[in-house]
Formats: C-alpha cells, sequence, structure tokens
C-alpha cells in the first residue's frame, strides 16, 4: 500500500485572501535552557488543508465536532479537472465517482451553484478542491449555502500536485474544535500498490 499526504502545512500555506496570517511562537525552548519546548500557534481553522463544517455558511448549521466521523473515512475518486463546473458537467462526472470526490486543478477547480444542486441531489457525502475553496471568488455563498444544506462536507486546501487520477481511500479527519464551523485535518491517500493482494 502507497500512503500520500495531501495536505498543505497550516503555518506556511497561502493564505485565503483577508485572512490573518498564521503565527508561531515560541514561549519555553530548550535553546533558553528551558527543561522542554512549548510552542504558541495563532491561525483561523480555515488555515491549511481544512474541513467547512456546515456553520461556515448556515445560521443553524452543524459545526465540524458535530459531523459524522464516517464521512471523512471511505473510497473516494481523484478528478482532473479545470475551470468552473456547471451542472451539466457533474452530471457527466458523477456516474464515475465514489462518495468522496477530490477536484485536481492546480487551484483552479470550483463548483459553480449549478453543480452544487446537483451534487445536493447525489449520494456524495464529501468533495474536495486543491483550491482555497470549493466556490468561485465572485459566488463564495451559494454554491457552500447549498452544499451544506444537504450535508456535504467540503474539504479544501489540499495538495494534489503528485496524484493521478483515480480511486482511493481517503482519510481526513478534523481536529475536534467544539461549535466552530471550520477544522485543521490531516488528508491522507491510500493507493492499492498493482499486482499485490
Amino acid at each position: 500500500m502507497i500512503i500520500h499526504d495531501i495536505s498543505r502545512d497550516a503555518l506556511t500555506a497561502p493564505v485565503y485572501e483577508g485572512d490573518p496570517a498564521p503565527e508561531a511562537e515560541w514561549l519555553k525552548s530548550m535553546d533558553n535552557d528551558d527543561y522542554y519546548n512549548l510552542s504558541y500557534i495563532k491561525l483561523t481553522p480555515h488555515a491549511g488543508t481544512h474541513i467547512d463544517a456546515p456553520l461556515h455558511f448556515c445560521e443553524d448549521g452543524a459545526s465540524v465536532d458535530q459531523l459524522r466521523l464516517n464521512t471523512f473515512y471511505g473510497k473516494c475518486t481523484v478528478v482532473s479537472v479545470e475551470g468552473i463546473l456547471t451542472g451539466q458537467d457533474m452530471e457527466r462526472l458523477l456516474p464515475y465517482c465514489k462518495r468522496r470526490i477530490l477536484f485536481r486543478g492546480m487551484g483552479k477547480t470550483f463548483l459553480s451553484h449549478s453543480a452544487a444542486i446537483v451534487l445536493a441531489s447525489s449520494r456524495v457525502v464529501l468533495v474536495g478542491t486543491d483550491a482555497d475553496s470549493i466556490a468561485p471568488p465572485f459566488d463564495e455563498v451559494k454554491p457552500h449555502r447549498e452544499l451544506a444544506r444537504a450535508g456535504i462536507t467540503v474539504l479544501e486546501g489540499l495538495n494534489l500536485e503528485r496524484i493521478r487520477n483515480g480511486e482511493y481511500e481517503l482519510c481526513a479527519f478534523p481536529v475536534k474544535l467544539a461549535g466552530l464551523e471550520a477544522a485543521p485535518c490531516r488528508a491522507i491517500l491510500f493507493e492499492m500498490e498493482k499486482g499485490l493482494n
């Protein structure tokens, strides 16, 4: 089995426009004759690779700690596509996809509102992207809200540069942050090596 780390570092990944940059400092350091090392970080839960909960765009949506854990582990399909996907695009793709779909588009793949509507009526439980957001900059709210209302979890900020199209096992559990709208996660893909049982 091959294990692919598809996460971006929460401290060094590009920051979504308008969000504060993450900060890290040492509170204790063995270099300063302290007995141990102790660091302090300050960041939004959307830094690096992260999970968006419905609460991010829905007032009464579930927070990240309330999401079903089986959403974050299971079969997924990686699809290479660039641009803003429409409802028609999604109708063409869905028959070939598992219940978790990751879009690989060099940070330039987004879902339109119509694509989110098609996904909302499908069996998909999670959509991911290597872009900073699943929605295009000029229409952030409608796609996010449509997915949230359908109970589809969003995984953003992936690193899919070296990942080929195909089927994998995804593991992307969010950090437990009670009551919050998002959380960082360590996203991993498991790939079965060909010819091995």
